[in-house]
């Protein structure tokens, strides 16, 4: 039975975390029924706008500007009826029905908003996934993660400084000042690479001359199994690591990673790759906020354990989604994947789960609906597979059809923020404008 909030007569429903599935639900829950007064929403969120995780490569190559992509939180929570609340979760108290926020502050170590606690009725955790470094020696300290915007952003301008540096000192470029090693060949890695082959290209092309692409550009992907995409059909990660080769990015699979210096990346066969950047994309994990939240079940990926109703183990009164849930597939030994497609269906089966709620309704189980995996390599090509094409089988796709079905997977999480109208609009604005910027990231 649910029962509302003591200090109001509505329903409190908090999310906590706004990447694609939180700020999804959120939207959706504001629009259909915060908007009418059958509910409150509030979105809890570290950031002061959402960026489309899976685009995150193509901000660390410098191939899209991450200003004309990001979703002011405050903005649009006042347009579609939810309340935006800006802080981390540091904590839970389930007995209260409380979730505890961290102060925050500035740049320069004042205090923004204090220590808080906001009360809920339903709490649904989205908190995404952090990287997983599995302890090895000088990740930290000499790796960049591509987990948020801000260190995308930092990725791009190293890159960008590197050429402008070699372009102007007056000795040599030596073999490995503009070696950037990428762990991990996963799809982040195997996007960034092909990226990064392109956009280096055009920084140099704008007049860095004195730097011979073919020659001081060198891109390295290593990945500890013994192909890379190893989560994805064997046939997309053949097509991937062909067109990979054809540009030259230089693959090492069934490689161990040691240790990261500054010199570059140490592998278990003795082997030294040294890097003037290295990029960690080599397994993700839960916030180790998820580790012990107030007696909730989690993996030891520090995930939150969910029931088919995405319900956590101890506590129906609390949902978990997207990367931070472990959720059970029926006939598989594995949970649902951690995919942006995943998210997407499960915001829109919370939604559902909540109205049910309300309404005294029994909860429907989610089942995960595989409708395949797209690869993207930028300018030069996009490899996936499509499921159900004949009795649950897949077909592989390539080239300008597999780019429109990977672009539409954006544009549905777009639509589903701002509606077909404005994304329509947008994309249109976006094409024509697009002539008179440079094509990539140059400051």
């Amino acid at each position: 039975m649910v029962t509302p909030s003591a200090d109001h007569d509505l329903h409190h429903i908090v999310v906590v975390g706004g990447g694609a599935g939180g700020l999804e639900l959120a939207t959706r829950l504001g629009d259909r029924l915060a908007r009418k007064g059958k509910i409150r929403v509030t979105l809890i969120e570290r950031a002061r706008s959402h960026l489309w995780k899976p685009l995150l490569h193509e901000i660390a190559a410098g191939s899209m500007d991450a200003s004309q992509h990001e979703v002011d939180y405050l903005a649009h929570a006042y347009w579609h009826s939810f309340r935006f609340r800006f802080g981390e979760m540091i904590g839970l108290d389930r007995a209260k029905r409380e979730v505890h926020l961290a102060a925050t502050f500035d740049d320069d170590g004042e205090e923004i908003t204090p220590p808080r606690s906001f009360s809920y009725d339903t709490l649904v955790i989205a908190v995404g996934s952090t990287t997983n470094d599995f302890g090895t020696p000088g990740v930290r300290q000499h790796a960049i993660s591509l987990e948020t915007p801000e260190q995308a952003v930092h990725f791009n301008r190293r890159i960008v400084n590197a050429c402008f540096r070699a372009h102007t000192q007056a000795a040599a470029i030596r073999p490995d000042q503009l070696h950037v090693t990428i762990v991990g060949a996963g799809a982040t890695g195997a996007e960034l690479s092909a990226e990064l082959h392109h956009t280096t290209r055009a920084v140099v092309a704008y007049g860095l001359d004195k730097i011979d692409p073919s020659k001081d550009i060198r891109i390295t992907l290593v990945e500890g199994a013994g192909r890379i995409l190893p989560a994805l059909p064997e046939r997309v990660a053949n097509s991937t690591a062909s067109l990979l080769e054809e540009l030259g990015v230089e693959i090492k699979t069934n490689a161990k990673v040691i240790s990261v210096s500054a010199e570059g990346v140490h592998l278990a066969s003795g082997e030294t790759l040294k890097s003037s950047l290295v990029v960690w994309a080599a397994g993700v994990k839960g916030p180790d906020l998820l580790r012990d939240l107030d007696g909730l079940e989690s993996t030891r990926n520090n995930q939150l354990v969910v029931m088919p109703t995405l319900q956590t183990t101890n506590d129906p009164d609390i949902f978990a989604m997207g990367d931070c849930a472990s959720c059970p597939q029926p006939g598989s030994d594995h949970p649902v994947p951690p995919r942006a497609q995943a998210a997407h269906q499960q915001a829109s089966h919370i939604f559902g789960q909540i109205k049910r709620r309300l309404a005294t309704k029994p909860l429907t189980p989610y089942v995960y609906k595989d409708f395949g995996s797209l690869v993207s390599l930028g300018q030069y090509s996009t490899v996936g597979s499509l499921m159900g094409f004949a009795v649950g089988k897949n077909m592989l796709i390539e080239g300008y059809f597999a780019l429109l079905m990977y672009r539409a997977l954006y544009k549905m999480h777009q639509i589903a923020l701002h509606g077909g109208a404005k994304v329509c609009l947008d994309t249109l604005g976006r094409l024509i404008t697009r002539r008179t910027l440079p094509h990539v990231k140059l400051h």
